[in-house]
């Protein structure tokens, strides 16, 4: 079996002064598998999500990216993390600097790992537009020029235009109205099977994680209670807490045709 790209090894995790938010999780983020973090808020998907990138640093456990332990006070790994992880936020307003212009939105990862030169246009900003569905000319505009959903794909640019290896994505769909988030979930779907793109996703919406991920790990009070292929969890859940996540999905009742 290969080695993981990213790896929580027995983590916890506890905000100064507070009760613990995470307790012994362990997960793999393999090459080629795309992964739903679920359960309700305040299970602790995002706070594992941010230790992930290595934008928190765990009170308990390691992070081992490619193999080697995690090191946040060690820059050269930490920069060799962010061309390999990048991350979609839930607010496609608030993600992206109203005061900047796309092209430069978007070139932001090239700069910051020194693979583009400030100043100059770079062609790998045009194809990463490209690739989300937004045409070249989108660069030279502002984000308040754009929808929610023309935005989130914006901001899906921005991470993928250094080619990462994996993509973590903090409920990216969740701010989007409905018809919006299944051409997000087709684009991400695209990217995934052109790229090579791993995809860890936080969700709390299973038709979100059904329709995109291939194996969930559920949550519950920052403590793992299950986890395996999304059919199977989904399909039949083993925990009582899966199957009220489950159970509490709305359903519109059925109407007579005709």
């Amino acid at each position: 079996m290969s080695t993981p790209i990213l790896s929580a090894d027995d983590l916890g995790f506890a905000y100064r002064g507070a009760a613990p938010v995470l307790h012994g999780v362990s997960v793999d983020i393999t090459a080629g598998r795309s992964v739903a973090l679920v359960g309700e808020s305040g299970a602790g998907k995002t706070t594992l999500l941010r230790l992930l990138l290595g934008l928190t640093r765990p009170t308990a456990g390691r992070i081992v990216f490619d193999g080697d332990e995690l090191r946040i006070r060690d820059r050269e790994q930490m920069r060799r993390l962010r061309a390999g992880v990048q991350c979609v936020f839930q607010d496609p307003y608030s993600s992206l600097d109203p005061r900047q212009r796309v092209d430069r939105i978007v070139s932001e990862p090239l700069r910051s790992l020194g693979l583009s030169t400030a100043g100059t246009a770079d062609p790998r900003v045009a194809a990463a537009l490209e690739a989300v569905g937004l045409p070249a000319e989108a660069a030279a505009r502002y984000p308040h020029e754009f929808s929610g959903g023309q935005r989130q794909r914006i901001a899906i640019a921005r991470a993928t235009v250094c080619r990462p290896r994996l993509l973590l994505a903090d409920e990216p769909v969740s701010a989007l109205d409905v018809t919006t988030r299944v051409r997000i979930i087709d684009l991400l779907t695209e990217l995934k099977d052109t790229m090579g793109l791993t995809i860890a996703m936080v969700s709390h919406d299973l038709s979100v994680v059904a329709a995109l991920c291939e194996h969930t790990v559920v949550l519950e009070h920052g403590r793992i209670v299950e986890q395996g292929g999304t059919a199977a969890v989904l399909g039949s859940p083993t925990h009582p807490y899966t199957r009220r996540l489950i159970t509490s999905v709305p359903r519109l009742p059925a109407r007579p045709v005709g």
